[in-house]
């Protein structure tokens, strides 16, 4: 599949913004500055790059605890990083006001549903948004992102079973990283392949290198266009790494350095820009030129983040109940 020159530019400085987002919360989580937990995604941005380049406007996506790339990706390069990054800090000035924090963010402007911290939530949520634009008559797509672990859960058979039983324009995109916080995936499934679930739906499976961005994009093109002729849901793994542990301050002994060493040998952005250089789509100085200007964004973002407020105390009761509607 041929990729257009504008689309692989923009999924690189994609891939970029999530990287440096991540890099910088990682460091001011550990400085004291993010209340809560954070749970980054630094290693796996090709995943969420190449996923949500075949996405529109109008298309969902539901997340999970590790969703600051998908919900960056989904957003696009034009939308500013100042609301999320105020949202992490819990200022007013936040997506949600301050509220959600780093694991429930949501916002319905970009397509993004929830992010959601409970295991399967986030599918079982997307097969509810993909029933919603079956019955509307939309061609809308709904993607899930869910982790490996979510695979032992109710949630996630319970999801699939009825996206395939309605044939709901429903993507699961699992990220595997073998990782279900310390638990390795691959110990407690009796399964090589983790695609095989599938079967048991009718639905496709197939599996991807998650670290290949443009391998990503290609495969979800494909989930895509077969989602929007109505032929229902695929299931999607993406196998990938982490470059942190589940939580930041996850020392992830639990790992042996010959995995960790592996997972940085195939980092997605270098690999990327490598591809990129040698396919003439972008030279050294105008890679350098995205990752400063992000970088430049970044520091804009944050700036903003610690000159504006945190929410009035009153304020928590607000926000709490939808408003309106028939009494």
């Amino acid at each position: 599949m041929a990729i257009e020159k504008g689309k692989l530019i923009d999924m690189y400085r994609t891939m970029v913004r999530i990287r440096v987002f991540e890099e910088k919360i990682a460091e001011d989580f550990a400085a004291g500055e993010i209340p809560g937990f954070v749970h980054l995604s630094a290693g796996q941005e090709a995943n969420a790059a190449g996923m949500c380049a075949n996405l529109r406007p109008d298309d969902i996506i539901t997340s999970n605890h590790r969703g600051h790339g998908h919900i960056i990706a989904k957003a696009g390069n034009k939308y500013s990083l100042a609301p999320m990054v105020a949202e992490l800090y819990g200022k007013k000035t936040g997506v949600n006001k301050g509220k959600a924090g780093s694991q429930h963010l949501s916002d319905l402007d970009i397509g993004v549903l929830v992010a959601e911290g409970i295991q399967g939530t986030a599918l079982t949520l997307a097969g509810g948004a993909a029933l919603a634009a079956k019955l509307k008559g939309t061609d809308q797509v709904v993607v899930g992102f869910i982790g490996d672990g979510t695979l032992n859960t109710g949630r996630f058979h319970e999801g699939m079973n009825m996206a395939s039983a309605w044939k709901l324009p429903l993507i699961c995109y699992c990220e595997n990283n073998i990782w279900a916080e310390s638990t390795n995936i691959y110990d407690v499934t009796n399964l090589t392949k983790l695609t095989d679930r599938a079967a048991a739906f009718n639905i496709p499976g197939i599996s991807v290198d998650g670290n290949d961005v443009m391998a990503v994009y290609e495969v979800a093109a494909e989930a895509v266009a077969r989602a929007r002729r109505g032929e229902g849901p695929t299931f999607i793994e993406g196998k990938t790494c982490r470059r942190f542990g589940h939580f930041q301050g996850d020392a992830h002994l639990y790992r042996s350095q010959e995995e960790k060493d592996e997972c940085m040998k195939r980092d997605p952005i270098p690999r990327f820009r490598k591809k990129l250089i040698e396919m003439k789509v972008l030279t050294d100085e105008e890679a350098d030129k995205i990752h400063q200007e992000v970088k430049a964004e970044m520091d804009k973002a944050v700036k903003f983040t610690l000159e504006s407020p945190f929410p009035d105390p009153e304020e928590v009761l607000t926000d709490v109940f939808a408003q309106g509607g028939k009494k």
